[in-house]
């Protein structure tokens, strides 16, 4: 049976508790009961605000594919862009060679190889790796924040927060804005 709790719970000795019942059962209140969650941890020692309630957040590595990341470095050099700022992967997983035509993707491939070569960027040739999985291998690690510009990147078993966003949040971690 499904049973749903409009305020939250805790979990205490492995007994759910609801929230309501927080302070009689010896708990934190829930504002001061999130400052001990993983999660809290990674976003604060990621905040460059000072102010723990309003996040102003950098990431530790950035990754894209191939069909985004030639949209995301023009529009940041466009923006005044002259290094890659962080770490930055350029996978080529998504609009493989093998892909439609043949070579129909190769001018994105070139693309990213020069602006990696360019910026300082990490470059993955087509083939060789899924973006996820290179991420994970060589990036994730406990504390760390990454953010993709793939809808599904997460990295939360290696104890990592990763976010997938569009496009221009990427450019705009290229350009030194915080997220």
């Amino acid at each position: 049976m499904l049973k749903i709790h409009q305020n939250g719970m805790y979990l205490k000795g492995g007994v759910p508790v609801p929230a309501a019942d927080a302070q009689a059962a010896g708990l934190a209140a829930p504002a001061e009961a999130k400052k001990g969650t993983i999660a809290y941890g990674i976003l604060q020692s990621h905040n460059t605000s000072g102010n723990p309630d309003k996040l102003e957040i950098v990431f530790d590595a950035m990754a894209s594919h191939d069909i985004t990341y030639v949209g995301i470095i023009q529009t940041a050099r466009a923006s005044g862009m002259q290094r890659f700022p962080l770490p930055y992967v350029l996978t080529n997983c998504h609009n493989s060679l093998c892909a439609v035509g043949g070579t129909i993707n190769e001018d994105d491939h070139v693309f990213g190889l020069s602006a990696a070569k360019k910026y300082g960027g990490e470059f993955v040739p087509a083939h060789q790796a899924v973006i996820h999985s290179y991420m994970r291998e060589c990036y994730a690690g406990g504390g760390k924040m990454i953010i993709g510009s793939d809808s599904h990147t997460r990295y939360g078993a290696y104890g990592t927060m990763a976010i997938g966003e569009g496009g221009p949040e990427l450019a705009r971690q290229l350009l030194r804005k915080t997220y």
